[in-house]
């Protein structure tokens, strides 16, 4: 039922929307000036509106002058985006061990909080290191949630304007096509945080962007402007399903678009991926009892009978194995010598045709002498997966229970994966919008799939990082009601379930290897305790390289305290808390993890916890070695100053203790003296 809007029609934006109908090139945003909510909070207002220099050129049959056109891709905010990109933030990140697996040896993050924090978090420790970036984005159709780009509310003055809520202050709000900044906030969005991602790829990584048509045109050129068009690879076009769309008023739409960069095409290699089992098994029949290491190959006609480009020197006769001398019809593919080399390591064959005729073949084997196998060129078509694919995974992985809208198969992002890395078995593997966690699924998935390909059973080491803002599930929907009340919760637990499971199915090929038998119930190939919880089946020796764990990580605010007042604000009774600089709810693992960050170290490196008790009956101290001498830290709050010879035996790169460890400047300036002579490459800094 229509409410009577009480008031005379808006003529200008009727015809506005007129003229949109006729030109949509030349409608634009603007500002509508601002109005205050029940709070007295200014808000600025936002409408369509015309373009009058280019409405005048589309009527004009003449040039019509502009001093202010160029060739760019513009929206209301997006220098603000840009500077927001480079503006640091007083973030950190706080470890929780109780929602990890395999704290202590995984190389894998999970990261909770708003991407972009997380990004700009991530700068100092991941500069230049990431192989890979996949993001599957909101598509901006009208009914995504999208980051809200002004972060200074606070959460009751989203809530009350937006009526959305969130774990993380309410960053979300439903982006509809009535919004007036429909397409500018989803453009400032990505905008801000492409310009941050790509700083973390490698010369040579390589970004995999999901998107449909909504935004594919805004996105290339957003694309184009952050990583430069010379660096486009391609778009590669997914088709997701295989049929239906009764509901469609026109085409049905069975595609959608990935569009791949890199960051600098200069240092990107040709990109390979692995032959198809069935391309292998249908091509590939032939095997080679000489030189029987090589195994299977397939034949290729060694006479180029379709070349244009006839030269003599191809022209010369192949001695058959019963002494014929065999001529090509037009010339052979390869030359002399190459051709002597071949038939010295028995790498032609010969057969004959229904008439009798010599018929020589070249064979192309399917593993080098290495043992490397033979790699082909990537599609830019993928249709043989599905959406539908990825929810019967999900919905099995989860017991048949629905609690994830159409995520994305684990074989899809396997896929990309494969072409991103190009054979790189140790490189890392980048998604901040983690959602479901499909890409951490395939990682573990591509890295246990080299242990059993492998000759020697290696794996891949491949290592992920997902980042997902704890978006809460609606309260209605089977994930809460399954206890899921956030999008990160699904994540956190997919991850397990799929490693479990990937354990499960590894163990089961194990046992075929072996040549054991197969226990009907797959569930028995554990021990009870095993079953129960699945970080024990990561110690199982068969499979003991395989990393199916992960560190979570928190964003939260920075460990230290906000020490800059004015003398009118600073109250006598506050000094006493400022004795420390460091928040009281900080704990020492907190405070190792902002040092790392501030230090640019990565956060999967392993880290040693150790008690030093120089003498008997001295206190102990706590201290984190990373990485065996890469960083020693210790934020006890009386450190005995014997044990500086031991953290010095270690000849570390880095030392960190607390200011407040150390009673006054003599011992400090004691510190430094004793590690000048004992380790004089250390450096020594305190928080």
């Amino acid at each position: 039922m229509e409410k009577l809007k009480m008031q005379t029609p808006d003529r200008t934006q009727e015809n506005i929307e007129r003229i949109a109908q006729l030109f949509p090139n030349v409608i634009t945003e603007i500002e509508d000036g601002a109005t205050k909510d029940t709070k007295g909070h200014e808000k600025k207002r936002y409408k369509k509106a015309i373009d009058f220099d280019l409405l005048r050129q589309q009527l004009s049959g003449v040039l019509v002058e502009d001093d202010n056109e160029r060739y760019r891709l513009d929206w209301p905010g997006k220098k603000a985006s840009l500077l927001k990109a480079n503006t640091p933030v007083d973030k950190t990140l706080r470890p929780c061990r109780e929602e990890s697996v395999n704290f202590d040896t995984t190389e894998n993050l999970y990261i909770e909080g708003d991407n972009f924090e997380v990004l700009k978090i991530l700068q100092e420790s991941y500069l230049g290191k990431i192989k890979m970036i996949y993001i599957d984005p909101p598509y901006n159709t009208g009914n995504d949630f999208i980051y809200k780009d002004d972060f200074k509310k606070s959460k009751e003055e989203y809530e009350e304007e937006l009526g959305v809520e969130d774990e993380d202050g309410g960053k979300l709000f439903r982006n509809t096509d009535s919004n007036g900044r429909f397409h500018s906030d989803w453009l400032s969005m990505m905008y801000e945080r492409l310009v941050v991602a790509r700083d973390l790829l490698r010369d040579d990584g390589v970004i995999f962007i999901s998107i449909d048509d909504n935004e594919v045109h805004n996105l290339r050129k957003i694309c184009d402007e952050v990583f430069g068009e010379e660096n486009f690879i391609d778009p590669i076009i997914w088709k997701k399903r295989y049929g239906g769309g009764a509901k469609e008023k026109y085409l049905v739409a069975l595609h959608e678009y990935v569009l791949v960069y890199t960051k600098n095409i200069s240092s990107l290699n040709e990109l390979f991926i692995p032959l198809k089992d069935d391309a292998i098994d249908r091509y590939y029949k032939n095997k080679d009892e000489h030189f029987g290491v090589k195994g299977p190959y397939r034949t290729h006609p060694l006479e180029a009978m379709k070349s244009f480009d006839v030269r003599e020197n191809l022209k010369f006769p192949i001695k058959a194995p019963n002494g014929d001398l065999v001529y090509p019809k037009r010339q052979w593919r390869w030359g002399e010598e190459r051709v002597e080399n071949a038939l010295q390591r028995n790498e032609i064959e010969f057969s004959k045709d229904n008439q009798g005729n010599w018929i020589l073949s070249s064979k192309q084997y399917l593993n080098d002498e290495s043992g490397e196998m033979r790699k082909t060129k990537p599609f830019s078509i993928i249709d043989d997966i599905y959406t539908q694919h990825g929810t019967n995974e999900f919905v099995g992985i989860f017991n048949d229970a629905k609690i994830f809208d159409f995520p994305k198969p684990s074989k899809f992002l396997y896929k990309l994966i494969q072409i991103g890395l190009n054979s790189e078995k140790d490189a890392i593997i980048l998604d901040f919008f983690s959602g479901s966690a499909t890409t951490a699924h395939a990682v573990m998935q591509l890295n246990a799939d080299a242990s059993t390909s492998s000759a020697t059973g290696e794996v891949g080491n491949r290592k992920f990082i997902m980042v997902q803002l704890p978006e809460q599930t609606d309260p209605s929907s089977e994930a809460y009601k399954a206890g899921y009340k956030t999008i990160a919760d699904i994540g956190k637990e997919r991850i397990r379930r799929a490693g479990k499971k990937i354990l499960e199915e590894l163990a089961t090929k194990s046992t075929k290897k072996h040549g054991k038998k197969e226990d009907d119930n797959q569930e028995n190939l554990f021990s009870e305790a095993e079953t129960e919880n699945f970080r024990d089946l990561s110690c199982l020796s068969w499979q003991k390289n395989l990393d199916i764990g992960f560190r979570v990580y928190k964003v939260d605010s920075s460990n230290t305290k906000d020490i800059f007042y004015h003398p009118t604000e600073l109250q006598q009774t506050a000094l006493a808390g400022l004795i420390s600089n460091i928040k009281e709810d900080r704990t020492p693992e907190d405070l190792l993890t902002q040092v790392l960050l501030d230090l640019g170290l990565e956060l999967s490196l392993p880290i040693e916890k150790k008690i030093l008790r120089p003498g008997s009956g001295t206190n102990g101290n706590t201290v984190f070695i990373v990485q065996t001498n890469a960083l020693v830290a210790c934020f006890d709050n009386d450190i005995n100053f014997k044990i500086m010879d031991e953290i010095a035996d270690l000849q570390p790169l880095k030392v960190v203790f607390k200011d407040a460890s150390f009673k006054d400047d003599k011992d400090r300036i004691n510190v430094e003296e004793r590690f000048k002579r004992l380790s004089p490459e250390t450096r020594i800094t305190v928080l």
